[in-house]
């Protein structure tokens, strides 16, 4: 996008004087309050209006006039916002969760729904840290005491950390921090998660378990650091408290869920657990809970994320995915499409046009009234990176196939994009399959691409070539050649006899449609197997021909009445 003439107000463009005539710039509404940061790098492309103090109404009858919104945890973005904002295509949290975002329905309409997974991670591990040190020094307790006129010093004996174990279930990046810290305080740490390579526990100098079991064993204290899914609610119950240590101080700073209250509240009373610090409820806010007033009970109202810092951090990070996906950047923290690393994005990019086209061409040759199935296989370079986005981008190309292909997919190409397209094929019966093959002939990366609709099964095979990454068709209807992608394709299968190609060109030319290129492939595909309609011998062909106009169906139709032609198809990219 380019930048927008200045206004009076970059906040609220309308109360300056009217811009200059052009392309309409996007509209942003920022719900709640954010850094300036993000509030500055959106209005340099977008017209942002500030809705802080919007009631629920008046959200719902202006949320019609914007394509993005930027929220932190306050703003409920559920179904029946959703439904009243047909322009809406980014959702930014200014944050981790997305617990108050519908993402299922956001999906379903196409909307990116993205995050700020690393504003808080150096705030939420500090955040730990005090209430570790609070809960160890009696802290809150003591200052209570002290400022309500008693001297109660003997009362309010704590314990050191040094030499304590402190187990930490969940080992991201916020439970690694806290362990970095907790390291510096001579502590000893055991952390449990399945998916963390055992190479960064030894880096961090962390005991890695292999159990939770392990660390319930163990743990002087005890820190939770999992995400909130439906296998982790209520983690810490009755049954997990009745396994660890007697006298244990539990922490939670992640998620009020995974903590069923009360048995924490049973276990306090029992003795066997001797603490309890929570920055996080089952249901915010809270101000009313068994917990509360306990002498060995320190809380804070989910202050976890709660710094100027990572307020900053996290509405300018949240307002960098907004970007992109009004300009069809790279999302990289969105939450409903593959997140790539920065290394394979770049690698991958080119090739995202390539894979929606070959989708598109696929399901255009094939026969059949419903797609059933789409193969995708990278080939070459292509293989080692994660090629989840370039998959994604294929199945989009399908979908939106044109007006053949959309319509046995049931779908209006317009409304297909890479958040939609898995949800919309699921719904559909759509099967998908995805190889990786880190060989590749003839060419450095390849991406085939097998559509099956019924017994009819149509591969196409493409790659990049040259410095500008032009897409190119290798192969079609089984048959190779190379043919650099344009706008308008047009393709015919047909019994190679003398003449065929001068009567499709008189036939363009009659209508008045200039062909820019055109090719023919015959015999075998690339792995050597005869073309459908005949082998080889039978001489069969594929003709290829890129035009500057589309080709009418009419046109179509009139060259297959042509003895001799056994299939064509039109398709624009």
């Amino acid at each position: 996008m380019s930048p927008s003439s200045p206004t009076a107000d970059p906040v609220n463009p309308a109360s300056g004087p009217v811009a200059a005539s052009g392309p309409a710039r996007p509209r942003v509404l920022v719900a709640e309050k954010v850094g300036a940061s993000g509030i500055d790098l959106l209005g340099r492309d977008c017209d942002v209006e500030l809705g802080i103090d919007w009631s629920r109404d008046e959200l719902l009858g202006r949320i019609a006039g914007f394509d993005a919104i930027l929220i932190r945890s306050a703003t409920q973005v559920d179904a029946e916002l959703i439904d009243a904002a047909p322009r809406l295509r980014a959702i930014g949290r200014a944050g981790v969760g997305v617990d108050n975002v519908d993402v299922a329905a956001a999906t379903r309409r196409g909307i990116v729904v993205a995050n700020a997974p690393l504003s808080n991670v150096i705030t939420a591990a500090e955040h730990t840290l005090a209430l570790l040190l609070a809960l160890a020094r009696n802290i809150p307790q003591a200052h209570a005491s002290l400022t309500a006129g008693r001297w109660e010093r003997a009362h309010f004996s704590g314990v050191e950390l040094y030499e304590k174990t402190l187990g930490i279930l969940g080992f991201g990046r916020i439970g690694q921090l806290v362990a970095q810290r907790a390291r510096a305080f001579g502590m000893t740490v055991i952390a449990y998660d399945p998916v963390v390579a055992a190479e960064r526990y030894a880096a961090l100098g962390v005991e890695q378990a292999e159990a939770p079991e392990d660390v319930y064993a163990v743990a002087d204290f005890l820190t939770l650091h999992l995400p909130k899914t439906p296998e982790t609610a209520g983690w810490l119950n009755a049954d997990v408290l009745s396994r660890c240590k007697d006298g244990v101080r539990v922490l939670n700073v992640a998620r009020g869920p995974l903590v069923v209250e009360a048995d924490l509240v049973a276990a306090l009373d029992a003795g066997k657990v001797g603490g309890a610090a929570l920055d996080v409820f089952s249901s915010e806010p809270m101000t009313d809970s068994p917990l509360f007033g306990r002498p060995n009970v320190v809380v804070t109202p989910h202050l976890g994320a709660s710094t100027a810092e990572a307020n900053d951090r996290a509405g300018l990070q949240a307002a960098e995915q907004i970007l992109a996906a009004l300009s069809g950047g790279s999302v990289t923290t969105a939450v409903n499409i593959p997140a790539i690393a920065p290394e394979d994005i770049a690698a991958l990019s080119p090739y995202i046009g390539l894979s929606r086209s070959l989708g598109r061409i696929g399901a255009a040759l094939t026969e059949g009234s419903a797609i059933d199935r789409v193969s995708v296989e990278f080939l070459g370079g292509l293989a080692t990176r994660d090629t989840r986005l370039l998959a994604v981008n294929v199945l989009v190309g399908v979908l939106a196939a044109g007006s053949a292909g959309a319509a046995r997919c049931g779908v209006a190409p317009a409304a297909v994009n890479e958040v939609n397209a898995p949800a919309l094929a699921d719904e559909r019966g759509i099967a998908r399959e995805t190889v990786t093959n880190p060989e590749a002939r003839d060419y450095t990366d390849l991406i085939r691409v097998t559509v099956t609709s019924g017994a009819d099964a149509v591969r196409v095979v493409g790659t990049v070539i040259g410095s500008r990454h032009r897409p190119h068709l290798l192969e079609a209807w089984g048959q190779r050649f190379q043919v650099q992608l344009e706008e308008y394709l047009t393709l015919f299968r047909y019994r190679d006899v003398p003449g065929i190609i001068g009567r499709v060109g008189t036939i363009f030319g009659a209508h008045g449609i200039n062909i820019g290129s055109s090719i023919v492939g015959h015999g075998r595909d690339s792995d050597g197997v005869p073309g459908p309609g005949g082998t080889a011998a039978d001489g069969v062909a594929t003709m290829v021909l890129t035009t500057d106009v589309p080709v009418p169906d009419g046109v179509i139709e009139e060259i297959l009445a042509i003895d001799g032609f056994i299939a064509g198809r039109t398709v624009e990219l």
